[in-house]
């Protein structure tokens, strides 16, 4: 059943839930239109982490790296990405690894490339304010849902 987010700061505290849940690794897909509020979300993410700064979209960097921590947050925005072979450039590859958290939006423009989501959000404009819900993809991304606050309504997957 999909989450009701009924303003920026309901999509920012789902996104610190998931956060939590995420125990900080994995990879997310942040899936939506433009202006569909996945960079809001993972504001929200991070925030989980203790990050209190602002969280812009690296569109035309392609990613930005967070270290709050012992944690490594990675924030891609592939928008902007002219070839998924330009993710091995950049350095991708190591960044994805199982001892960090990816948070990447626009995931299709990489496909073929990133290894699968463990997550897939899917976001979508709802008046005001958003829809939500989640595809879960292995054992991670099970756990991640099942680790969301019961008053939650789980989204389906």
């Amino acid at each position: 059943m999909p989450i009701t987010l009924s303003n920026e700061a309901a999509q920012v505290a789902f996104g610190e839930s998931l956060g939590h849940a995420l125990e900080g690794h994995g990879q997310v897909h942040l899936i939506g239109e433009l202006g569909a509020g996945k960079t809001t979300l993972a504001r929200g993410i991070l925030r989980a982490y203790g990050h209190t700064g602002a969280v812009k979209s690296p569109t035309y960097t392609l990613v930005e790296p967070y270290e709050i921590g012992r944690y490594h947050i990675y924030h891609f925005d592939l928008y902007r990405l002219g070839d998924p072979e330009e993710l091995e450039f950049i350095g991708a590859r190591d960044m994805l690894g199982s001892e960090s958290l990816s948070l990447i939006e626009w995931p299709s423009r990489g496909a073929g490339w990133l290894p699968r989501a463990d997550l897939e959000l899917h976001l979508a404009l709802a008046g005001e304010g958003r829809t939500a819900w989640a595809v879960a993809h292995g054992e991670h991304g099970h756990a991640v849902l099942a680790g969301l606050p019961a008053d939650l309504s789980h989204p389906c997957f």
